[in-house]
């Protein structure tokens, strides 16, 4: 007994230093290179194994999500183990058509040949998560890199210090540690670990840390994967119904983790004449969910920590926006708790309206026509996500051809994010690259290109000495024209 409390001891004490990060990825690489994740067999048993994972980890997830934001049990179960349950579903049910090759059409230029587009694995890759969703944002990654065959070293997010301890002890239980690893830690850990050369890095968290992440990626040409944010806005036309609107907007702001979400709305965009009704009706539901006294409710997240506690607070307090609230803004910094608020008519310039907010505060912009409101969200960084409820059909088609975003939902938010045939990423600030579903697969993979020739049908004219009749047959197959290659045949000018 004495010698396992000695272990354990000793093992809390090693420090995992760059010397630690170099062994453990060339440890890997071994693995990688003996061929044993690139089978079927041992893609299937080990997505097998994150389901029974998830399955059996429920309750322990729950508290431990609960534990780092307070999280209401519906919420993790609904957007945290649900997601996973139906990421690995999707994998094992697909894993083999995913597998297969590709098979492409050839040109007259290789004529005869055949050719095909081979998903190969990239190798070692470094999946870092957020704290905000962490055990969906640190498992649902490693599904598509074990799906497309490679080995895989995690970094939890240290801001959930319950949700990353717990992601240790289960992954070491239940997945092939000669392939899957977790490593733990704060700043000197991630650093340790971005100076390791990997096949690929897959970063979710804030543009800041991306700037960071693929800066060290670029030293080894490290292809990276950047789940990043910005400001999601909301444009609400006032052809409606309101009520439904407005529930919808409340479910993917404050019912999406306190609005701690990387597409969650981060702003609303209506009308002057149509601005009063909205905040009526916003005010009416968020008391129906949360009651008179939000900051009792046990439907709502608090704030993860006293830092994003007083980054919010110092949003609020801005002279620019502190007289705009119509709803809410109290606060509890004992309990972390901030009540859901809402405010109207914020200036451009806050500072609100200058950073992701990524918590309970909703501003609202007024403006003239809704048509204005396209401007506004262009004149900034391309965001994540954006959403416009309207019954105008042209208006529709407008927004979502107009509008660059990572993902554009109509009449709703957040909802994108639960469809697996659809690619879940960023573009420009919001980040690059996109996963989920086959989409998680590929983004792991590499699109190995392959043509195969057997030996008859060996053209002499691509060979010297090069002659005119051969230079006019050859740009008449790379043109594939018919009528170019008979006149080069017979000679003809």
């Amino acid at each position: 007994m004495a010698v396992e409390v000695e272990k354990e001891v000793k093992k809390s004490n090693e420090v995992f230093d760059s010397k630690a990060a170099s062994s453990l990825v060339n440890e890997l690489r071994q693995s990688f290179a003996s061929g044993k994740t690139r089978s079927y067999e041992w893609r299937v048993s080990q997505l097998k194994s994150v389901a029974k994972l998830v399955n059996d980890g429920e309750r322990d997830i729950v508290d431990a999500l609960r534990s780092d934001l307070s999280k209401p049990e519906l919420e993790s179960v609904v957007y945290e183990i649900s997601m996973l349950k139906n990421s690995c579903k999707v994998a094992l049910k697909e894993l083999k058509r995913w597998m297969v090759p590709e098979k492409v059409k050839t040109s007259l230029t290789t004529f005869p040949s055949s050719a095909e587009i081979l998903s190969e694995p990239l190798g070692v890759v470094l999946v870092i998560s957020a704290w905000n969703y962490p055990f969906l944002l640190s498992l649902d990654p490693v599904i598509g890199a074990i799906a497309a065959g490679n080995a895989v070293v995690l970094k939890p997010s240290e801001v959930a210090p319950a949700t990353s301890s717990l992601l240790a002890k289960l992954v070491k239980e239940y997945l092939d540690s000669s392939c899957v690893r977790v490593v733990e830690g704060a700043v000197s850990e991630t650093t340790a670990l971005l100076e390791q050369k990997w096949d690929k890095i897959c970063y979710t968290g804030n543009g800041r840390v991306g700037r960071i992440v693929m800066q060290a990626a670029a030293k080894h040409l490290t292809p990276v994967l950047l789940e990043l944010g910005g400001k999601s806005p909301v444009v609400v036309d006032s052809d409606v119904n309101l009520k439904v609107a407005t529930r919808r907007i409340i479910a993917g702001k404050w019912a999406c983790n306190n609005g701690q979400a990387c597409i969650s709305p981060d702003y609303v965009i209506t009308t002057k004449e149509f601005a009063p009704k909205l905040v009526d009706v916003l005010k009416e539901e968020l008391e129906k969910f949360y009651g008179k006294n939000p900051l009792e409710s046990k439907d709502l997240s608090r704030i993860v920590n006293s830092n994003h506690f007083a980054r919010l607070s110092k949003l609020l307090d801005d002279e620019k926006v502190s007289g705009k609230i119509v709803h809410g803004g109290e606060r509890n910094e004992t309990d972390l708790l901030i009540a859901p608020t809402l405010l109207l008519d914020v200036p451009r310039d806050s500072l609100i309206m200058n950073e992701e907010i990524f918590g309970p505060l909703l501003p609202i912009i007024t403006v003239d026509k809704v048509e204005e409101s396209f401007d506004i969200i262009s004149s900034g960084s391309k965001p994540l996500a954006a959403y416009l409820f309207t019954s105008n059909e042209k208006l529709k088609k407008q927004f979502v051809t107009t509008i660059s975003a990572g993902g554009v939902v109509i009449n709703d938010t957040t909802i994108h994010l639960a469809v697996h045939t659809l690619p879940f990423g960023g573009v420009g600030e919001s980040g690059m690259g996109s996963y989920h579903g086959k989409f998680s697969f590929d983004a792991f993979s590499h699109k190995k290109a392959v043509v195969y020739r057997s030996f008859v049908g060996d053209a002499a004219i691509r060979y010297p000495p090069y002659t005119k009749g051969k230079l006019r047959l050859l740009k008449a197959l790379i043109g594939g024209s018919i009528l170019g290659i008979i006149r080069a045949l017979f000679g003809w000018s």
